[in-house]
């Protein structure tokens, strides 16, 4: 009997952390129920993806492609070019590689490649991680095996006889961090509230303005500390904003900034309340940590995605939301001083938002995955 042959995976999808970091963590599962795998990733090149894709140990291979625009003009001619061009790649790669499966997971580069994978007989899958599905999986749901959901609500946009309840898979450390020892790495006291502030890989300006306030009246009351992630882009602005106000951070020892946090266990586990974006992996990652959030949806994702992830948060008990048009500083200090100082409060939106986690999101795709390999 010849033996088995190593299994090949390829994997598309990206463009934002949203799409790379769950294919990151199905990827990673992979290579440990077949440590023989060769697995490869397929993006378009942002630098985003290459930190991610190369930090978690797997090629990149790079394709043309580019999202259309929403009304016909010139950019609409050159996402037309670029996606016969990323048809061109998307072949040249899956005739060279002759995978065993292809998984989608969202976004415009995933769209070529699951495509013609399919066409090619090659067996296909997809991962939808928002509440309201993006266009590219709408579409790919067709030429899919297996379409890998993580909210319940999502199933009504899908073929029902293809569809699976996974949820997003998380990685399994984000879970790890314990409050005392994390706090201790921040500099921090074990013996007051601690918030968490963040708006994503690439941080969010607005956000940055409201935590402005807050900082500003945080320096005087001292009611509880703060970590903020202000994203690498806005770090240098806020940090002379603060010295331009003649706002001296060295002697406020309970308020940290940072440009971006690398081991967001310790961050999640530190805190006591998380303000943030609305994203499906943030939610993911709230959900497996069992935070109380104050979410602020990004208006500008596509199909206002965000606006339904936190939606769904809220009706559980987990968030409340503040949309970006009703946001100031104001407001965010007084809905943070609103929960954060309700300790029943806070142990409710934690159980609430422990209930909405998907433990086993991974082990389910992966058992899901052998079937289509068989």
């Amino acid at each position: 009997m010849p033996p088995e042959k190593h299994k090949k995976f390829i994997f598309a999808g990206g463009g934002t952390g949203g799409h790379i970091y769950p294919a990151i963590a199905i990827a990673s599962g992979l290579k440990r129920k077949y440590p023989d795998s060769d697995i490869l990733f397929i993006g378009t090149g942002k630098q985003l993806e290459k930190d991610i894709v190369e930090e978690a140990g797997f090629p990149l291979k790079i394709i043309h492609a580019k999202g259309f625009e929403r009304k016909l003009s010139i950019d609409t001619l050159r996402s037309l070019h670029q996606l016969i061009l990323g048809a061109a790649d998307s072949i040249k790669i899956l005739k060279e590689e002759k995978p065993d499966l292809v998984i989608g997971t969202g976004g415009y580069t995933a769209g070529p490649v699951v495509f013609f994978a399919s066409l090619m007989g090659i067996p296909c899958a997809i991962h939808e991680q928002n509440v309201i599905p993006g266009v590219t999986n709408k579409i790919l749901s067709r030429f899919a095996k297996k379409i890998f959901i993580s909210f319940p609500e999502s199933a009504n946009y899908f073929p029902k006889n293809k569809v699976i309840l996974a949820g997003n898979p998380v990685r399994p450390e984000i879970t790890k961090g314990t409050r005392r020892e994390a706090l201790e790495k921040f500099g921090l006291s074990p013996n007051m509230p601690t918030v968490l502030s963040f708006g994503g890989s690439q941080g969010a300006m607005s956000l940055n303005n409201a935590i402005y306030y807050v900082i500003k009246t945080l320096i005087k009351s001292k009611e509880f500390q703060l970590i903020h992630v202000t994203g690498k882009n806005n770090y240098n602005k806020i940090m002379q904003s603060l010295m331009d106000d003649k706002i001296d951070l060295g002697s406020a020892s309970h308020i940290v900034i940072k440009p971006y946090i690398n081991d967001m266990e310790n961050a999640y586990a530190a805190a006591d309340l998380i303000i943030s974006r609305a994203g499906a992996l943030t939610i993911a990652e709230l959900s497996a940590c069992g935070k109380p959030a104050i979410l602020i949806p990004l208006p500008s994702a596509a199909n206002r995605h965000q606006d339904f992830n936190a939606a769904l948060m809220e009706k559980n008990g987990a968030a409340i939301v503040i949309y970006e048009k009703d946001l100031t500083g104001e407001k965010l200090y007084k809905s943070i001083c609103n929960i954060i100082f309700d300790k029943e409060c806070l142990l409710k939106m934690s159980a609430s938002s422990k209930k909405l986690a998907r433990s086993n999101a991974l082990d389910t795709i992966l058992q899901e995955i052998e079937k289509l390999l068989k």
